[in-house]
């Protein structure tokens, strides 16, 4: 998919569970229908960090990849903003410039709109075989630059930071859980875990009603003052608190209307069972490294809604807008690094997993000075 030249970049590249390498790359080319773009921060993904844990099914590995036909190593990264520094032949000129800012959308899917339903309804990430730019091939935002499809790419409105723009891809991951929630004004709301989508769904609710009853549960304490900092009515610790008693004190003895399960582990999942109300709504939005159980019964007697929010489909253009009209403000309050690309692992990955308190979102600058203009 990609021509090289003979320059060679630094990227960070993905060999396996633990293996995360920084070293030279080819610089691509843009081809037909690409432009070549200069990246200007790229996210450290939670997704990301389960895959430096133990062996993720869509991250690359030692057989082709489907879509991509890419083995590991790969290059990582699907949270990145950056600037159009070149354009491929056949490339609409009169969207996409020189100089223009973009974030990514990295959903890649089969496409196959004659046997497959998802890809024919246009949401792509129910896919079968859906992936992503940076975790299965096609280069990745820790590298100096990548050449795409514009049709994976987002204009970033005037005025927007390329640093916010890196937190587009997370958000829209927020936004896409919060309208698979039935989430309405006046609703009440449990997030549990406080990482950056947990701590994104509940500033966008907050954008959404002022209001509302949203009580965070999450163990860390930096990530707890975080929530109350952005606005959550209550941040518990689930290490020391019931959080389904003070959940059910706190809406009046009925449970909330909806949970969302930012957390991806068995006591959380059981907690928001137990937290929401009859005929209340579960929402998972994390990755699970291990295979959940559950108590089918108390789906019987409570009726509850159980269901999936898989990355996004469709929502950047009206995240978007909202980003650019300022309804979502303080996003950059949730970065609290940002670190040069050689520092990937050690001030990166590893400082998130193992220095949960101090950090919540990471950015990755992967050329020049890692300073931000915020």
């Amino acid at each position: 998919m990609h021509g090289a030249c003979v320059i060679y970049k630094n990227a960070a590249r993905y060999y396996g569970p633990g293996d995360i390498r920084v070293e030279d790359i080819a610089e691509p080319v843009a081809s037909n229908g690409q432009v070549k773009v200069k990246i200007a921060w790229n996210g450290i993904c939670g997704s990301d960090l389960h895959a430096y844990l133990s062996p993720i099914p869509i991250y690359a590995n030692s057989v082709p990849n489907e879509l991509t036909g890419e083995t590991a190593p790969v290059t990582l990264g699907h949270e990145f903003s950056g600037t159009i520094v070149a354009l491929g032949p056949g490339v609409d000129q009169s969207k996409w410039t020189v100089g223009t800012n973009v974030v990514v959308e990295p959903v890649i899917s089969c496409m196959k709109v004659d046997t497959c339903h998802a890809c024919a309804s246009g949401s792509r990430n129910l896919c079968r075989k859906c992936n992503f730019i940076g975790i299965c091939g096609w280069g990745g935002g820790l590298s100096e630059f990548i050449a795409l499809d514009t049709k994976y790419l987002h204009v970033l409105p005037q005025g927007i930071p390329l640093e916010i723009g890196a937190c587009i891809e997370p958000l829209a991951v927020a936004w896409h859980a919060i309208k698979r929630s039935g989430f309405s004004a006046g609703k009440s709301v449990l997030i549990l875990g406080a990482g950056p989508i947990g701590l994104f769904i509940l500033k966008i609710l907050r954008s959404f009603d002022p209001s509302a009853t949203i009580v965070m549960s999450e163990p860390t304490v930096l990530r707890r003052q975080q929530a109350l900092k952005n606005g959550a009515t209550l941040s518990l610790d689930p290490l020391s608190v019931d959080v389904p008693e003070a959940v059910t004190k706190a809406t009046g003895g009925i449970g909330v209307d909806i949970a969302f399960d930012a957390a991806g582990i068995q006591a959380s999942l059981d907690t928001a069972l137990h937290s929401v109300r009859p005929r209340g709504t579960v929402v998972n939005v994390a990755v699970w490294e291990k295979t959940a159980t559950v108590d089918v019964n108390l789906f019987w007697t409570k009726e509850i809604f159980l269901t999936g929010s898989a990355a996004y489909d469709r929502v950047h253009p009206e995240l978007l807008e909202a980003v650019a009209a300022g309804k979502i403000p303080g996003i950059e309050d949730l970065i609290t690094r940002r670190i040069a690309l050689e520092d990937v692992v050690e001030k990166g990955f590893k400082a998130l997993l193992h220095n949960k308190d101090a950090h919540i979102k990471i950015l990755v600058r992967p050329s020049g000075n890692e300073k931000s203009k915020l």
